[in-house]
């Protein structure tokens, strides 16, 4: 299969391309830099100048594939909802190349099931979920399983960790070391899902080759890791002190973090294991946090 794939030169998309290639696939993927350019050809694979704005050059990117997996995003946490919408437009054009010719289409999106309890692939999108800045993309996704796309949903959790992350984790880490605390909202009694980058990359292929049209899918290893695990691990790694933040002054020291320092979110992806054979392999994220390497300074 040649898979047309966005995002990737990024830490999850990376890892995309490379799983594709090794299981014998051809990827095209999607640059917008010199430096993503060269990342992909790096790689082993073809290169496509362009954008998540260059809808034109999204299209081209389409219609030279048997295949779509869309992992770019826009991640400007001043303005998601725009970025959300920017998403949206992106998925449409990719679909209205793909309508009536059964090719896969695999759009990334996060947990938007509602905080509290454990989500499955079966909950709709929550109007309370975290990651509501994506319902809007999750629809126009799964409305194009009526066209004639065999589209699907890859929801992945608040954390895919692994060497490189340079997501949530790490600025924890960071805010941890600057402040000389590892923190955690009350009692750290709250959860987040996780996952591998290696498991969420062989999940993306799965769903490539096997998903029927119109499913969500979870890319969850870690149904739910308390995050007072994660600040006593981040402690360890530093040697700092770990303490709990009052909710009400969870902004004051975590800034823009604390909500999702304070978030609930749990997920199982048992009826995606049982889908598509799916089993996470690689360490779980307190393991991960073990190892060491996201404690290294260059």
């Amino acid at each position: 299969m040649r898979v047309f794939v966005t995002g990737a030169s990024g830490f999850i998309g990376s890892a995309v391309t490379r799983e594709l290639l090794d299981a014998g696939h051809e990827v095209l993927g999607l640059a917008r830099s010199d430096r993503s350019a060269e990342a992909v050809r790096a790689a082993g694979a073809e290169v496509h100048r362009g954008d998540l704005t260059d809808l034109d050059s999204l299209r081209r990117g389409a219609e030279d594939a048997d295949g779509v997996a869309h992992l770019a995003f826009i991640h400007d946490f001043t303005n998601l909802p725009a970025s959300g919408e920017a998403d949206v437009r992106a998925i449409e054009a990719v679909g209205a190349v793909l309508e009536g010719t059964g090719k896969p289409l695999v759009v990334t999106s996060g947990l938007l099931t509602a905080p509290g309890r454990v989500g499955t692939e079966d909950d709709p999108a929550a109007p309370d979920s975290p990651g509501r800045h994506r319902h809007a993309s999750e629809f126009a996704t799964l409305a194009l399983a009526d066209r004639g796309v065999s589209a699907s949903v890859l929801r992945l959790p608040p954390t895919v960790h692994g060497e490189g992350d340079h997501g949530f984790v790490p600025m924890f880490i960071d805010l941890a070391r600057e402040k000389g605390v590892s923190a955690m909202v009350g009692d750290g009694s709250n959860h987040w899902a996780a996952v591998h980058r290696l498991d969420a990359a062989r999940l993306f292929r799965l769903a490539l080759e096997q998903a029927p049209a119109g499913v969500r899918l979870h890319a969850i290893g870690d149904e739910g890791v308390r995050f007072r695990e994660i600040a006593e691990t981040i402690g360890q790694g530093l040697g700092v002190p770990v303490a709990g933040v009052a909710p009400e002054n969870a902004t004051d020291h975590f800034g823009w973090l604390g909500h999702f320092a304070s978030v609930d979110l749990r997920a199982s992806a048992t009826l995606t294991r049982k889908l598509l054979g799916w089993q996470p392999e690689h360490p779980a994220l307190i393991p991960d946090l073990e190892a060491g390497h996201y404690f290294r300074t260059s």
